[in-house]
C-alpha cells in the first residue's frame, strides 16, 4: 500500500558526495529539500580510498568550495595529512591532497546537512519515479511513501543493482555489504534509458599492529599548513604519517600462477573497468616489464587499526589475497582486516544529459555522481554541486548554470561527460584540460566566487572578503607595472645580491619578476609594497606576472572557443534531413542534440567539413537540407 507523504521542490536521491553537495546547495538557494538515502549511518562514506584531492581532483574540490560547496571545508576539519603534491612542476598542477579520517568526515557532513534549515534528512529506498506526462514529478519509497517534488537528483553511486565479485564468490549488493537498489535500476530501463555495465574495485584493509613500518618509507605530511577551503583559517597541525613499499617479483609470480583464479580473466566480470586505477592483476598483465608496484599504507583514522592498501586492488580470492600481502616488505605478518573486492553497477550513458545535467528523457530528472559514469569522490561532488543548483533554478524559472571548459576543471567534467560519454569509469586528469594554466589550484575563487554569489551559495560577508582580496591583488600588479628601476649603482648591488644579472635598461618590476630565479619577495626587496599582502595574495601576484605571456596566449584561445560556444543550434535543426553530413556525424549529432557549434565540435566523429556544413544549413535556415 501506498500513502502521500510530504511534497518538496527538490528530491535527492542518494546521500554519497554528490547527493550531500547537490541537496546542500537546492537547500541554499532556498528550496525545500529532502535527501532519502539507504542508511543515514552512511553519508558521505568512503567505500575506496579515504583522501580527498590530488591532481585534478584538488582542482575540483577547490572549485566546489569557490561555487559555495561543502566538500573543501569538511576535509579540512577531518583530516589526518594533506600534502601539495607537483611542487617540483608549474602551478598549473600543483595538486593538494588530503588523506581523511573517514568516521569523522561522515559524522561532520551528517551534522552540516542536519543543521542546514531547508533541509530533510530520511531514511528509506527509492524505488520508482512519478512520471506524469513524460515528466519526473516525485518518487514513491519501498515503505510505499510517496514525496512529490518539482524536479528529483539521482545520486545513486554504485549501488543501482550492484554485485560484488571475490573470486568465485558472486552477490548482489552496494559498496561494503550495503543494500544495492535492484528496483530503480529496472525501473530507469523501463523509462527507456540506455544503461551501462561498469566495474570498479578495492583492495584489503590491515591491521596496523601487524605490519613493520622499518621496512618501508614514510609519508608524512607537508610541515606548511595548508586547506582546501578559501575559508578556512584553522589548520589541524597534529599530522599521521603514511608509508611506501612495493610489491616484488615474488609477488609479480604468485599472482601469475592465481590469475586462472581472477575473475576479470575468467570471464566472471562483464563491467568495464576504469583504465587509470587498474587491478594489482590487471597492472601485473598490462605492465610486465615492470619489477615492482608502488604500495602505500594509509591509516584510515585515528581511532581504528585499519590500513588502506592503496595500489593492491584486487578481486581475486580471500585466500590468495592473504598469501600476496605476506610477500610484500613489511607485511609479513599483516593481518587483513577487510578482503577486497570488485564491484559492478549500472551507470546511464552521460550523452543522454542536458550540460546542466538534466536528462533529455524525462524532464525535471537531473543525475550526478558515479551514476553518470565517473570514479572519485570528487568528480561526483563536483556534479552534485552542479546538479542541485540546477535542479533548484529550474524550480525557480531560472536559466541553468553551465560551466565551460574555460572556466573550471567542473566544466571539463561535465562537457566531457555530455558530448562525448565514456565507455570506462570516467576519471578527470589534468590533461584533459586544454587551458591548465587558466584552471590553477591557486585562482578557483578568482574564476567562481562571482558565480557563487550571484547563484545565492557565497554570504555576503565572505563575497566581500573575495573582493578585497581580488583588488589587492590587482593593486599590487598594477603598482609593478608603474615601478620602474634605473641601473644605477645601488640597484645592480642589489641584484646581484638576489643572484640575477644587472640590468642593462631602464626595466619595470612587472617584466623583472619574470627572471626565474626572482620571487615576488625578492622584487619587494627592491621596492617594498606600501600595502600588507596576505600570502595567497603574493602568490596571485607572481603566477600572474611571471607567466602572463602564457596565460594571454591561452585566452586567445578561450576566445576562439567562445566564438564557436556563443553559436548555439536551434532546436528546430533536424540531422536527419542535412545532406552532405558523415553518417557517423548525423548519427552522433542526433545522439548527443549539441547546443552549440562549439559542443558539436567536440563529439567523436564529428569532423571539420561536418560543422561547415552544419553551419550552413544554419545561416540558411535548413533551405540547403
Amino acid at each position: 500500500m501506498s500513502y502521500q507523504a510530504s511534497s518538496f521542490d527538490v528530491i535527492v536521491i542518494g546521500a554519497g558526495h554528490a547527493g550531500c553537495e547537490s541537496a546542500l546547495a537546492a537547500a541554499r538557494m532556498g528550496c525545500k529539500t529532502l535527501l532519502l538515502t539507504l542508511s543515514l549511518d552512511t553519508i558521505a562514506y568512503m567505500p575506496c580510498n579515504p583522501s580527498i584531492g590530488g591532481p585534478a581532483k584538488g582542482h575540483v574540490v577547490r572549485e566546489i568550495d569557490a561555487l559555495g560547496g561543502e566538500m573543501g571545508k569538511n576535509i579540512d576539519k577531518t583530516h589526518i595529512q594533506m600534502r601539495m603534491l607537483n611542487t617540483g612542476k608549474g602551478p598549473a598542477v600543483y595538486a593538494l591532497r588530503a588523506q581523511a579520517d573517514k568516521v569523522l568526515y561522515q559524522r561532520e557532513m551528517k551534522k552540516v546537512l542536519e543543521e542546514e534549515p531547508n533541509l530533510t534528512l530520511h531514511q528509506n529506498m527509492v524505488e520508482q519515479l512519478i512520471i506524469e506526462d513524460g515528466v519526473c514529478k516525485g518518487v514513491i519509497t519501498r515503505t510505499g511513501a510517496k514525496y512529490l517534488s518539482k524536479t528529483v537528483v539521482l545520486t545513486t553511486g554504485t549501488y543501482l543493482r550492484g554485485k560484488i565479485i571475490i573470486g568465485d564468490l558472486q552477490y548482489e549488493s552496494g559498496p561494503n555489504n550495503q543494500q544495492p537498489s535492484i528496483h530503480l535500476a529496472h525501473h530507469l530501463q523501463e523509462l527507456g534509458f540506455d544503461m551501462v555495465r561498469f566495474k570498479t574495485g578495492t583492495p584489503p584493509r590491515i591491521n596496523s599492529r601487524t605490519i613493520d613500518t622499518t621496512k618501508m618509507e614514510i609519508q608524512p605530511g607537508d610541515e606548511e599548513p595548508r586547506a582546501f577551503s578559501f575559508e578556512t583559517k584553522e589548520y589541524i597541525t597534529d599530522q599521521l604519517p603514511c608509508w611506501l613499499t612495493y610489491t616484488n617479483e615474488k609477488t609479480h609470480q604468485y599472482i601469475q600462477d592465481n590469475l586462472h583464479r581472477a575473475p576479470m580473466y575468467s570471464g566472471k566480470i562483464e563491467g568495464r573497468g576504469p583504465r587509470y586505477c587498474p587491478s594489482i592483476e590487471d597492472k601485473i598483465v598490462r605492465f610486465a616489464d615492470k619489477n615492482r608496484h608502488q604500495i602505500f599504507i594509509e591509516p584510515e583514522g585515528r581511532e581504528t587499526l585499519e590500513m588502506y592498501v592503496q595500489g593492491l586492488s584486487t578481486s581475486l580470492p580471500e585466500d590468495v589475497q592473504q598469501d600476496i600481502l605476506r610477500t610484500i616488505d613489511g607485511l609479513e605478518k599483516a593481518q587483513m582486516v577487510r578482503t577486497g573486492y570488485a564491484i559492478e553497477y549500472d551507470a546511464i550513458v552521460p550523452t543522454q544529459l542536458w550540460p546542466s545535467l538534466e536528462t533529455k528523457l524525462v524532464p525535471g530528472l537531473f543525475t550526478a555522481g558515479q551514476i553518470n559514469g565517473t570514479s572519485g569522490y570528487e568528480e561526483a561532488a563536483a556534479q552534485g554541486i552542479m546538479a542541485g543548483i540546477n535542479a533548484a533554478r529550474k524550480v525557480q524559472e531560472q536559466e541553468p548554470v553551465i560551466l565551460d571548459r574555460s572556466e573550471a576543471y567542473i566544466g571539463v567534467l561535465i562537457d566531457d561527460l555530455v558530448t562525448k560519454g565514456t565507455n570506462e569509469p570516467y576519471r578527470l586528469l589534468t590533461s584533459r584540460a586544454e587551458y591548465r594554466l587558466l584552471l590553477r589550484h591557486d585562482n578557483a575563487d578568482l574564476r567562481l566566487t562571482d558565480k557563487g554569489y550571484a547563484i545565492g551559495l557565497i554570504k555576503e560577508d565572505r563575497y566581500q572578503r573575495f573582493i578585497a582580496k581580488r583588488e589587492a591583488i590587482e593593486t599590487e600588479i598594477e603598482r609593478l607595472r608603474r615601478t620602474k628601476l634605473t641601473p644605477n649603482a645601488e640597484i645592480q648591488a642589489q641584484l646581484a645580491e638576489l643572484g640575477t644579472p644587472d640590468l642593462n635598461n631602464v626595466m619595470e618590476l612587472a617584466n623583472l619578476i619574470k627572471r626565474p630565479e626572482l620571487s615576488y619577495q625578492d622584487i619587494t626587496k627592491l621596492s617594498p609594497s606600501p600595502n600588507e599582502l596576505s600570502d595567497e595574495e603574493m602568490e596571485q601576484v607572481e603566477i600572474q606576472l611571471k607567466y602572463e605571456g602564457y596565460i594571454q596566449k591561452s585566452l586567445q584561445q578561450v576566445d576562439k572557443m567562445k566564438r564557436m560556444e556563443g553559436k548555439r543550434i536551434p532546436q528546430w535543426v533536424d540531422y536527419t534531413a542535412i545532406s552532405g553530413l558523415s553518417s557517423e556525424a548525423r548519427e552522433k549529432l542526433q545522439q548527443v542534440q549539441p547546443v552549440s557549434l562549439g559542443q558539436a565540435s567536440r563529439i567523436s566523429g564529428v569532423n571539420p567539413a561536418d560543422i561547415s556544413i552544419l553551419m550552413i544549413y544554419i545561416e540558411q535556415g535548413g533551405r540547403t537540407a
